[in-house]
């Protein structure tokens, strides 16, 4: 089966409900390519390295978290921005993208999907007041020491991750996908128990420390793998085509 890529663009957009999240690059269709979808290939980032596997599996479209085009960067299309824009163009493969919209879906989503893998209970957002908030606050669903639940992390996520232990069980947590530590704040601030996140930043360490806040860092990479599987699944399942997530592995 196939479906127009037209169609395919406004089932995402409308399913992310796109027009409602300010962003820090263009979400959708960021490259055009041939008319007719049979396969998609998804992915965590549009690096080379994706789109050459992507080309080999005879790709009409590709799915990513991290496209092109962000905000303040360098437009001249030159280096690796010119390889990969021709890559795309010289195959005629789409390339679509979605930031913020697949942070915060509440079935695809990044973090939605996290809990998932990770067996968190979500119970509400970080920020309650902040319609945009991208961040969760739940539990999980038996207490654990910090050491234990970084090996859950470990075993499901298939890395060792950072871990500051706070000295007290893990009761109650709050998660952000990628590179969200600055939101380690809002986790005090909510009273939780840990902050799991992507990435680490120097302050992070001794905030964590200075509140007895257990903090994981998994991997910016690591932790956002899942929300553009369950997308590409969504997609596959309503339109009858062939879908396939490829892992270009990255250790940060």
């Amino acid at each position: 089966m196939t479906v127009e890529l037209t169609k395919l663009v406004e089932e995402c957009d409308r399913y992310l409900n796109v027009a409602r999240i300010v962003d820090y690059c263009p979400n959708g269709l960021q490259v055009e390519g041939r008319s007719q979808v049979r396969r998609i290939i998804s992915g965590v980032t549009a690096s080379q390295a994706l789109l050459d596997a992507a080309v080999e599996a005879q790709a009409d479209a590709i799915l990513v978290h991290h496209g092109y085009f962000w905000k303040n960067e360098d437009a001249r299309i030159v280096g690796i921005k010119q390889r990969r824009l021709k890559t795309l163009l010289n195959n005629d493969i789409s390339l679509l993208a979605y930031h913020l919209p697949l942070d915060v879906h509440p079935e695809v989503g990044n973090n939605v999907q996290l809990a998932r893998v990770l067996g968190l209970v979500a119970e509400g957002a970080l920020e309650p007041d902040n319609p945009r908030s991208v961040g969760l606050v739940g539990s999980l669903q038996t207490p654990m020491m910090p050491a234990d639940f970084g090996k859950r992390v470990q075993d499901a996520l298939g890395r060792e991750p950072l871990l500051i232990d706070g000295g007290r069980p893990i009761r109650r947590i709050a998660w952000c996908t990628g590179g969200a530590q600055g939101y380690i704040g809002q986790a005090v601030a909510a009273g939780v128990d840990a902050y799991l996140t992507g990435e680490v930043s120097e302050p992070t360490v001794h905030i964590a420390r200075e509140n007895g806040l257990s903090f994981i860092a998994a991997g910016h990479h690591a932790t956002e793998r899942y929300g553009v599987q369950a997308l590409g699944e969504y997609l596959a399942t309503l339109f009858a085509i062939d879908h396939l997530f490829i892992d270009c592995d990255n250790p940060a």
